[in-house]
């Protein structure tokens, strides 16, 4: 007897340590507004990131937005991020190539900025440096140079 209740317990054991998964967290509303656009009609870019190692990698963003900025140098856009830390990287595609200009050395020669540095000056920001943390309604402000 005491064989058998082993062999049921063993074989039932795995089935109760199985433990539903977490449920996900909820998104929540993140307002992005950009300030100070140089063209009131050029497409704004916003890259979302939430992942420390593809920040600012080509292709490695989390999301992309296309805005147009509708004769306006002030764009609010909503959007539903789920809880966490995020960066946002925008740029404004000033010739329409869909592509971040950028000169012989790297540095875009379209308008950009990020999330908490706007503009740097004298070094590539890190994520840490550009994130903010979305916990409940967000609001985050971007002004371009």
């Amino acid at each position: 007897m005491n064989t058998f209740l082993f062999t049921w317990l063993s074989a039932l054991l795995p089935v109760l340590l199985v433990l539903p998964p977490a449920p996900a967290a909820e998104p929540v509303v993140v307002t992005v507004v950009v300030t100070k656009l140089p063209s009131a009609t050029a497409t704004l870019k916003l890259y979302f990131y939430n992942e420390k190692a593809n920040f600012l990698v080509r292709n490695h963003y989390t999301l992309l937005k296309h805005i147009k900025p509708g004769g306006s140098t002030k764009v609010v856009y909503p959007i539903q991020l789920p809880p966490g830390e995020w960066a946002i990287a925008a740029t404004q595609d000033m010739n329409e190539n869909d592509l971040v200009d950028r000169n012989m050395i790297g540095i875009p020669t379209e308008p950009f900025a990020l999330s908490q540095v706007g503009h740097p000056r004298f070094k590539v920001p890190t994520f840490e440096d550009c994130k903010f943390t979305v916990r409940g309604t967000t609001t985050v402000t971007i002004a371009m140079k």
